[in-house]
């Protein structure tokens, strides 16, 4: 008899979790139940599980509304009755079109109207009407029994109990951007949409049991067919899964031999493919493979740079299609990480492409595989904490600043002061809930795209948002609970630099770079040189302070240890100590103490530190003689992944039965297992920090070879651990000449031809995006402007815009100061209509000739314009620092110093926070000296409380030098803030 019944994903209305409505549901003696959320099915196979755990019906269905306007209920016969279910919002969802007041006839379907809304003698078979406890004297005087077959009880279930229906009027009121005193009636839910005990609810319609009678026959006559974990991606790639077996093998054998010719390693990928191979097909996970290669392919013919990372690098058949370019015998890299006979769930590869080509791919994969098998994998976002804070505030209309302040003042402390802030706190509790969170709305998964064996709308609806793809109301855990597993496709930075570097290469130079040469990038001595100095700027993993001190302290210059340093540097690892453990081990090789001449061999390469995923499958593997499978499941159970304790106890036994066979002393044993237990957790794949490790020598390669076209990539895409400044200065020590923006030669981005480097418009700020884009396309169209008059009449710009293109150099082609062109702009705009279109005119406009009087020009102006219209000097900002310099220790004379205190100048970088092992903040600093060398220091908790950061600039930096394996800091004592125009050192 619960037809209409919503959880918290009737987004900004509901309020209850899927779990508290089917309890609430099991607790009343309920067996069978609708789920109808609002314009949504996001929730739906959740709710058939919980409605399965507890011996309930589940029935499937959505309230189709027009904004505050419930026009119908459509509730699934069966699994085709929910295929046009999600069919028919799916369009409606994709084009936004209003619903229908008839709702079309869909085949498999009821449609339940409400009471009032359409005559019940025009009904067609399967369309119902339903009546709530509130419409029961709205039947006085109806011959309810001619109609007896249309009518079913329709009673709203919207939300838990009266505190939660104040939650709901505060939800509407977030939805409407407006107070909850101005909430109308026709916009929230009546205050009686709960759970009425089924007995109650019969009570209520005692007079017309034939409604009763008919509600309960329609929910008979509905069944949720579909099984949970079934897999339901496309399971053939091409005609059949033989022809895909065929197809695979052959392109792997094919791959073979363009990756291995005829090394010594040719018979051993042979025989690993073979073993590759029979799991593939025992899985049945042969179009996985080929629709990535596929994807691949696709990539390749269009020159797209693409890196396949993951725990898909431990794949020879991966590495042989080209899918990655990490050679897992290189690497020792089990394929039983990636793919074993006990993993139910296909494999996950993870490709990234340039952020300007990812779209593109996108595009493919739908034409492909067709617009009903394919769809973005959706994910769902929540209210956060201070949101929630913010948005309650302003529906209980407090004050801005009041709402600031509570924000900034700690929660629970300040929530207490009166009963509205009391009201908040309590809600803001209930919403923010860590395993309950109130779903916000829908957006896009980072990059996870679903192909679907049957069409899309067999499991879900689809909505359309601003990314222009269709997108799953599903996100990963509830897609692959029903066995849809994705295909991530990511953008990535990194690879823009290296995509638009290339490019750039090409257009400069005129050479063509295969980037995909990775084995040679290894061995040249050059690229060996730049890794061994960490001249790695701008490269992918490699140039964060943190990375450049680990790799100065492993003195890296070689692929393994950079795919170490790769794994050591993240957060867990570092803050297990296994990080401080490795570099000692690694400079100290002889004073490493193995525990067992098989742990010595297996993990002689990490001085006996299991630093790597793998490395756990391996030591479970050799030394305890447990299956390939067994020692991942050993690996992903001690990783958490596992939630079976039970089955973790019998990996246990296993470990320990097959050490003492094996003849392992006990203590031994025990202790191999304490350590894959600290390890496990905080371990990284090697596959993946394989992945990240090409990616930066790919990097480096053309950092070493094409510095400047490199830097110009960098700063083009907008991304990596720095900000524009250090970028462009790294640029200026490529031996550039480096040009403001130039309306005659810059081009929206920056540009770099021969040694000429221009700043790109798109760097000025304030500058509109559609007048620079008028400049370059009139440029391209009519020629180079001839002066500040030409271009004043070509463009007509505002006077605003042409002072601010003036203020940065833009017309320094002129040999007017700017100061002139100021005078000179402020006569030609004044009173001038602003130009949209370009209008050429008869005769050229001569230069204004008139007398400009004698103005004042100073050598800092420009630099203080760039400061203020880029964020930074293009000269070097020491060169407009008024301080005496002379005094400061350069970074370069540090090792003279090592325990010393020193005091240096330093021009700011970038900082990281962390807290100590006591919970106090801390933090580590990186600036540049005057010769553009990087001083990096080090703020203890007490150093930083006394001396805190003030934002950009100059800092007069006292402390001890210290070096550690190479690595020199500063530990400061004292640090003050310096201002360009400070004559003399403190």
């Amino acid at each position: 008899m619960y037809l209409n019944c919503k959880t918290f994903f009737s987004l900004r209305y509901g309020t209850m979790h899927v779990e508290t409505l089917v309890e609430q549901a099991r607790q009343l003696g309920i067996t069978t139940l609708a789920l109808t959320n609002i314009n949504i099915t996001s929730d739906a196979w959740t709710f058939v599980t919980e409605c399965r755990k507890h011996d309930i019906k589940p029935v499937l269905g959505v309230e189709c509304r027009n904004e505050h306007t419930r026009c119908y209920l459509l509730l699934a016969k069966n699994q085709q009755g929910w295929f046009h279910i999600n069919k028919f919002l799916s369009h409606k969802l994709h084009t936004e079109e209003p619903f229908p007041e008839r709702a079309p006839l869909l085949p498999d379907t009821f449609v339940i109207y409400p009471w009032g809304t359409q005559d019940p003698l025009a009904l067609h078979e399967h369309e119902l009407l339903g009546v709530s406890v509130r419409d029961i004297n709205k039947l006085f005087r109806v011959d309810t029994l001619a109609i007896r077959k249309k009518l079913v009880i329709m009673q709203p279930v919207t939300f838990q109990d009266e505190l939660h229906y104040e939650l709901h009027q505060v939800l509407r009121a977030i939805d409407q951007n407006i107070l909850i005193s101005q909430l109308t009636p026709d916009t929230i839910a009546a205050p009686d949409e709960m759970f009425i005990h089924p007995a109650d609810l019969v009570a209520h319609f005692e007079q017309y049991p034939h409604i009763v009678e008919n509600t309960l026959a329609v929910l008979d006559a509905c069944e949720v067919e579909m099984q949970m974990g079934i897999p339901r991606n496309k399971k053939i790639f091409s005609g059949s899964i033989e022809e895909d077996r065929q197809l695979l093998r052959d392109l792997a054998f094919e791959g073979m031999i363009h990756r291995y010719g005829q090394t010594d390693e040719l018979e051993q990928a042979r025989e690993r493919i073979e073993k590759e191979l029979d799991i593939i097909a025992k899985l049945n996970f042969e179009s996985y493979f080929l629709i990535t290669w596929d994807i691949i392919r696709f990539a390749q013919e269009r020159k797209f740079f693409y890196v396949g990372r993951g725990s898909g690098a431990n794949s020879i058949v991966a590495y042989c299609l080209r899918i990655t370019d990490v050679d897992p015998i290189e690497l020792d890299l089990y394929f039983e990480r990636f793919l074993n006979l006990h993993r139910s769930s296909p494999p996950d590869f993870d490709i990234d492409f340039s952020w300007k080509d990812r779209d593109t791919i996108t595009e493919y994969i739908f034409d492909k595989y067709g617009a009903e098998h394919t769809a973005l994998l959706g994910t769902v976002t929540t209210f956060q904490t201070h949101a929630i804070i913010r948005e309650l505030g302003k529906a209980y209309g407090l004050p801005k600043k009041e709402i600031d302040r509570i924000l900034t003042g700690g929660l629970t402390i300040q929530l207490n002061e009166d009963n509205i802030q009391r009201k908040i706190l309590h809600f803001c509790q209930l919403m923010d809930n860590q395993e309950k969170s109130f779903p916000n709305h829908l957006s896009i998964h980072a990059g996870g795209i679903l192909i679907s064996d049957e069409p899309i709308h067999h499991y879900c609806t689809t909505y359309f948002p601003p990314k222009g793809f269709s997108t799953a109301q599903l996100d990963m855990f509830q897609a692959e609970a029903i066995g849809l597993y994705k295909f991530d496709i990511l953008s990535q930075r990194g690879l823009g630099h290296i995509r638009d570097a290339i490019d750039l290469i090409k257009q400069n130079h005129g050479v063509d770079i295969d980037i995909h040469q990775v084995q040679a990038f290894m061995k040249d001595e050059q690229v060996k040189h730049n890794l061994r100095n960490v001249n790695t700027i701008g490269c992918f993993y490699i140039e964060s302070p943190a990375m450049r001190q680990l790799l100065t302290k492993l003195r890296c210059d070689n692929y393994r240890s950079l795919v170490a340093a790769s794994s050591i540097i993240r957060p867990g690892v570092a803050q297990s100590g296994m990080m401080k453990q490795y570099i000692e081990r690694y400079n100290n090789p002889d004073s490493v103490q193995y525990l067992h001449p098989v742990i010595e061999e297996l993990l002689k390469e990490t001085f006996g530190i299991m630093v790597y995923q793998e490395d756990v499958i391996k030591v479970a593997h050799k030394f305890a003689d447990m299956e390939l499978a067994d020692a991942d499941r050993l690996r992903r159970a001690m990783a958490g992944k596992y939630r079976g304790y039970k089955d973790l106890e019998q990996i246990q036994l296993r470990f320990f039965r097959n050490c003492d066979a094996k003849g392992h002393p006990r203590h031994v044993s025990e202790e191999v297992w304490r350590q894959i237990a600290s390890f496990a957790n905080f371990s990284f794949s090697k596959a993946h920090s394989a992945s990240f490790a090409v990616e930066s020598y790919q990097s480096l390669y053309l950092k070493t070879y094409y510095p400047a076209e490199f830097m110009v990539a960098v700063i083009n895409n907008f991304g990596g651990f720095y900000s524009r400044e250090l970028y462009f200065n790294q640029l200026k020590q490529t031996g550039v000449r480096l040009h403001a923006p130039c309306i005659n030669h810059s081009d929206y981005v920056t540009n770099i031809k021969g040694k000429d480097v221009y700043v790109g418009l798109i760097h000025i700020e304030g500058l509109e995006q559609a007048l620079a884009e008028r400049i370059l396309t009139e440029r391209k169209d009519y020629g180079p402007y001839l002066h500040l008059e030409d271009f004043v009449e070509r463009i007509g710009p505002g006077p605003e815009q042409l002072e601010i293109l003036i203020r940065i150099g833009c017309f320094n082609f002129t040999g007017y100061t700017k100061k002139e062109l100021l005078w000179k702009g402020s006569l030609l705009v004044r009173g001038r209509e602003v130009k949209q279109i370009h209008h050429l005119p008869l005769f050229k406009p001569a230069p204004v000739d008139c007398t400009l009087p004698q103005l004042s020009y100073h050598t800092h102006e420009d630099a203080f314009d760039e400061i203020d219209l880029l964020g930074f000097p293009l000269q070097s900002p020491f060169s407009i620092l008024q301080h005496n310099q002379s005094a400061y220790i350069l970074a370069r004379d540090f090792p003279k110093y090592i325990g010393k205190e020193v005091i240096a100048l330093g021009y700011y970088v970038t900082m990281k926070m962390l807290r100590t092992s006591r919970g106090e903040p801390m933090c580590f600093g990186t600036f540049l000296d005057a010769e553009d060398q990087f001083i990096d220091t080090v703020h203890f908790p007490d150093s930083l409380r006394q001396y805190p950061f003030q934002k950009g600039g100059f800092y007069q930096l006292q402390g001890r030098v210290v070096s550690e394996y190479g690595v020199i800091t500063l530990e400061i004592s004292q640090m003050r803030k310096i201002g360009y125009f400070e004559d003399k050192a403190q």
